[in-house]
């Protein structure tokens, strides 16, 4: 599973602005709702339920939101970038404005814990989160995840 795989780069929202958690969770469901052809309230309550059992910000200023959602053939992701970091309960307290949100099928298994390894050990990078956080258009960011997770995968 490669990242370019998952994430295209119609999914990706180079400059969006929430004031809030939720907001930035409704913005990804938006997001995703547009690219996936799927319901963006049942996406944002979906992810709103994950976040219950544990927040999902990782640290950093990264979030990597997920669920599970019936009606997707394959694990599909967005990524956002937030002009102003929102607090999202992450766990060094660190408010978030880069997300990297992951939607698997209902069935996914394995799969669906190996790409949240992915991405959680790709946004660990501090180079790339820097670069990611100047980088400008959509392309510019697929281009850096693509580029970077082919190369760590080396």
């Amino acid at each position: 599973m490669q990242i370019g795989d998952i994430l295209d780069r119609a999914a990706i929202a180079p400059r969006a602005s929430a004031p809030s958690k939720r907001q930035a969770l409704a913005l990804v469901a938006d997001v995703a709702a547009r690219c996936f052809g799927l319901d963006a309230g049942a996406l944002l309550e979906a992810l709103a339920e994950r976040e219950l059992a544990g927040s999902t910000g990782v640290g950093y200023g990264v979030a990597v939101p997920h669920a599970r959602i019936e009606g997707l053939d394959r694990i599909r992701g967005v990524f956002v970038r937030l002009d102003q970091p929102v607090a999202f309960d992450s766990i060094d307290d660190q408010p978030v404005d880069l997300i990297f949100a992951l939607f698997a099928p209902a069935k996914a298994g394995a799969e669906h814990l190996r790409a949240l390894a992915r991405v959680s050990r790709l946004l660990r990078q501090s180079d790339l989160r820097e670069q990611l956080r100047q980088a400008r258009t959509a392309d510019a960011i697929h281009a850096l995840l693509v580029q970077e997770a082919r190369s760590s995968a080396a």
